[in-house]
């Protein structure tokens, strides 16, 4: 390859480099990345490959899909800043890059050697530079191994920041719901007695951490690959109980004792940021994006969401809490709210290699709420 053009190839390659660097780390939004958001989607369809072959078995591996693209992330990062400054150096080996002692060999291994060098924060490898151009391109290489090495450290806080938020908000939901992943249960705790005065504040705090939680993917997009075992830690988990919550209120409670709450900030701030945070991760992820509008149920699955929605009306009566008089009425209403939001649930959560019935457990079994104990034994046990 002549000289000029390898040394323009290895601009090439440095630049995309940096420039995945600053879209990733600096101008974090989704869908910026050059390289990133190709190593990631590349790993994700591998481990899904991996869930088909091995099944089951699979499934404890699927944990390492995050920790997998970070790694991988960071070492095409530092493999293509090498490469690139390999690709500059290997004309001017023997000339401009010398040895410090001996004779200096001209293969390309020893330029990537000498590249790897010139930005590593550590040592330079051996290799000097004897002319202007690379004495300045060696400095170069130092200042740009230094600010991508601290660039990347700030990286890995925020996204882990970012993971640890988003895990700590599932928790709440998943406790707030006596570990039920029912939303009629975590609606029942915080209304008990018919009182939400309480329970307001924390669907205020709910609805922004939905909030920070969509910023926060839209910031860091390679959070959308961090699945863990537990579904309660699920961003479809964490979608559903945030919109079915929401879909109870409007539907369920009583609408003149209740209709400040229904009518109330955080629960449309609640209701809107779920529905932007699943859109846009199908929008960005998932081939085919978004869906648009609501979707009208066939007769089975309307069938089941009445069920649902009948149970959590039963369940709200135990907790003291006053529901719509007409209960056909109020029925309707939540097939037509759930109609707005289940087929993001429904896409989410086996695009992250979840089964249905684990992401929403009161959906698949109804009934589930007339087994349990019954509400008021709260009061001298825990639920």
């Amino acid at each position: 390859m002549p000289a000029v053009l390898e040394q323009l190839l290895g601009a090439v390659v440095m630049a995309v480099v940096l420039a995945d660097v600053f879209l990733s780390v600096l101008y974090a939004r989704m869908g910026s990345s050059i390289l990133g958001r190709w190593v990631a989607f590349a790993t994700w369809k591998g481990f899904r490959l991996l869930r088909r072959v091995l099944g089951r078995r699979a499934v404890g591996l699927l944990s390492f899909i995050g920790p997998v693209i970070i790694v991988l992330l960071i070492g095409t990062w530092a493999f293509g800043l090498g490469l690139g400054a390999a690709l500059a150096i290997h004309p001017a080996l023997g000339t401009g890059v010398v040895t410090m002692a001996g004779p200096t060999p001209t293969g390309f291994a020893t330029a990537l050697l000498a590249g790897v060098g010139s930005i590593s924060v550590v040592s330079e490898g051996g290799f000097a530079p004897h002319t202007t151009g690379y004495r300045l391109f060696f400095a170069f290489g130092g200042v740009v191994g230094t600010s991508v090495v601290s660039l990347t450290l700030a990286y890995l806080m925020q996204v882990y920041t970012a993971l640890r938020s988003r895990n700590v908000l599932g928790l709440k939901i998943h406790l707030l719901s006596g570990q039920t992943a029912d939303a009629a249960e975590l609606l029942a705790g915080l209304g008990s007695g018919g009182d939400f005065s309480s329970g307001y504040t924390v669907l205020n705090e709910m609805a922004v951490e939905v909030s920070a939680t969509k910023e926060g993917h839209h910031f860091y997009p390679v959070l959308f690959y961090f699945r863990f075992t537990e579904p309660l830690y699920a961003i479809s988990r964490i979608t559903l109980m945030s919109l079915d919550s929401v879909s109870l209120i409007k539907s369920a409670l009583h609408d003149e004792e209740y209709g400040r709450l229904k009518e109330s900030g955080p629960v449309e701030q609640l209701w809107r940021g779920a529905i932007i945070l699943a859109g846009s991760l199908e929008d960005t992820f998932l081939r085919g994006g978004s869906p648009d509008g609501a979707a009208s149920p066939d007769a089975a699955t309307r069938e089941r969401w009445e069920r649902r929605y009948a149970a959590a009306v039963r369940r709200l009566r135990q907790a003291g809490i006053r529901t719509m008089e007409d209960e056909r009425d109020g029925a309707g209403r939540y097939v037509a709210l759930r109609a707005c939001w289940d087929r993001h649930v429904t896409l989410l959560a086996p695009a992250m290699m979840f089964e249905l019935q684990d992401i929403d457990p009161a959906g698949a079994d109804p009934e589930a709420s007339d087994r349990r104990p019954p509400f008021r034994g709260r009061r001298s046990a825990p639920a």
